[in-house]
């Protein structure tokens, strides 16, 4: 208690209820309080585990697909753009080359657009159309609802009986349509999605280490709810709904931030059916900088936060099975980790000087199981994949599961501040994520003109960072061991986080460090 005391006075206040508590009462609360947030971050851990039992009991399940009858029904693709104009014309390009019967295809430019972007497709479209591709320019100026009301307002003009989607940055193979629109001769199926691939993932060790993240969601989450007839999300682009399904569930609504999520849940609520088909892929872009990468997960973090709000009295009412009703609940669910990380956060600094202070073996006892609980399913969960993909563990995996705790910690803030103004019932703009280019000089235009400054979150996430550092230097002092591999995680997640937003390019030893995969990747 002497060092608590001392450090309160010396470095770093000390809430001042602990100090004026009886010996005693305040690290028993602050103890009660630690291993409660342990044990509900332990709970979500189970269910990745349960996740990855159930890929691996399905994982060999895929839906039937039909032959061609050679009756080909109508297809219209919609490609939302907003200020794309470094990556539009590839999607142009890589759309106009499907094989597709052309009586049969529809194209709509879908662009929301307030700088060069409108006129670089508006050229673009009329040279494709004078090719003979079937494609137009449908342009909004008042971009109401965001890419839900763009796909709304193009809806109201399609003639396509099945609908499929690309953002900017994906490029579809040419079979792309001919390989998913069989899987529709089955007049139940609402939907299909494709798995997405991911070009730059070498790039740096922040696109190595999204790819991992997104590999288990591809690879663990989506195989395992749609094999195991759980509830299935669209992913928003490289699929394809059919449009009877999109109507009859109320057409694309905007008051969540992850409309796809949204839509897919009101369709099978429906009863309609959603399918996975993971063989066939298709190349988009991760977040090339921090700022975005942290926009982009916010955004998925406070819609998924909205959609369960939304959906919860329908689901709960609904005649699924309650463990299907249990697992929609974790999935919507999943990111109020965040507000107990931040919780955890709080508490772990005083821990640390309470097992310095009490030197008691049990407390390491009673952390173990709640730390394999959630630490060991995150590694089961995030290097299954890359362990499939690859053939064997290599030491790569080693450091990007590092990469993985230290990203997850660099979104701490971003993600804890999305998730307490989706309970509150803060709305909040649909927020783009910046796309660039393979080519570096256009990379670097795009770079200066749509990255996204990191403002007071980058300044907060060095503060934080500067407060564990105090905290590990003290512990380190004390000779409080234990603790320090914790906190040291924040150290460097929270700075990776503020340095990289405010510009930072960081070490680019991906391939030096990490290494390229082995193997293709694992369906």
């Amino acid at each position: 208690m002497d060092a608590l005391r001392f450090f309160s006075i010396s470095a770093a206040p000390v809430p001042a209820v602990w100090l004026e508590a009886p010996l005693g009462e305040w690290e028993t609360l602050t103890l009660l309080a630690y291993f409660g947030v342990m044990g509900l971050l332990a709970v979500f851990g189970l269910h990745r585990l349960f996740l990855v039992r159930l890929y691996l009991k399905h994982r060999d399940v895929r839906p039937p697909r039909p032959e061609p009858d050679g009756r080909w029904p109508r297809v219209t693709v919609q490609l939302p753009l907003y200020n794309e104009r470094f990556v539009a014309q590839n999607l142009l390009e890589a759309v106009a080359r499907l094989d597709y019967p052309a009586d049969k295809l529809e194209i709509q430019a879908l662009d929301d657009s307030t700088d060069l972007t409108t006129e670089i497709v508006r050229n673009r479209v009329e040279e494709l159309a004078a090719r003979g591709v079937p494609i137009r320019l449908i342009h909004r100026r008042d971009r109401v609802g965001y890419k839900a009301g763009a796909l709304q307002a193009g809806l109201e003009q399609a003639k396509g009986e099945l609908i499929a989607i690309f953002d900017a940055d994906f490029l579809p193979a040419p079979d792309f349509l001919q390989r998913l629109v069989p899987y529709f001769q089955d007049p139940g199926v609402g939907c299909v999605q494709a798995r997405w691939a991911f070009r730059n993932r070498e790039d740096s060790l922040l696109t190595s280490v999204q790819g991992v993240m997104l590999d288990s969601h591809f690879v663990i989450d989506q195989t395992a709810r749609s094999a195991s007839g759980r509830f299935f999300n669209f992913n928003g682009t490289a699929g394809i709904l059919r449009r009877r399904m999109i109507e009859g569930a109320g057409g694309w609504e905007f008051d969540t931030l992850t409309e796809d999520t949204d839509l897919s849940y009101r369709g099978q609520l429906a009863g309609w059916k959603m399918l996975y088909v993971p063989e066939v892929e298709v190349d988009s872009e991760l977040p090339q900088d921090m700022a975005s990468f942290q926009a982009q997960q916010a955004r998925w973090a406070k819609g998924l936060v909205e959609t369960g709000l939304k959906l919860r009295r329908p689901i709960a009412e609904s005649g699924q099975p309650w463990r299907v009703k249990l697992e929609a609940f974790f999935h919507f669910a999943s990111n109020l980790s965040y507000p107990l990380m931040a919780l955890l956060a709080l508490l772990v600094f005083p821990v640390g000087l309470i097992r310095w202070e009490w030197q008691e073996p049990w407390l390491l006892l009673a952390d173990a199981p709640l730390f394999v609980a959630t630490f060991g399913s995150l590694a089961a969960y995030c290097l299954l994949p890359q362990v499939l993909r690859d053939g064997r563990l290599r030491a790569r995996h080693g450091v990007l599961f590092l990469g993985v705790l230290a990203m997850g910690v660099a979104l701490l803030l971003s993600n804890f501040v999305a998730t307490m103004e989706a309970l509150a019932g803060v709305r909040s703009p649909f927020q783009r994520t910046a796309k660039y280019s393979q080519d570096p000089r256009r990379n670097r235009l795009a770079h200066a003109l749509y990255r996204p400054q990191g403002g007071w979150l980058a300044w907060a996430n060095l503060a934080v960072a500067g407060y564990f550092s105090l905290g590990c230097g003290y512990l380190a002092w004390l000779g409080a061991w234990s603790t320090l591999p914790f906190m040291g995680l924040f150290v460097v997640g929270h700075a990776l986080a503020g340095l990289l937003s405010l510009g930072w390019e960081g070490p680019s030893f991906s391939t030096r460090l990490v290494g390229k995969p082995a193997g293709s990747s694992v369906r």
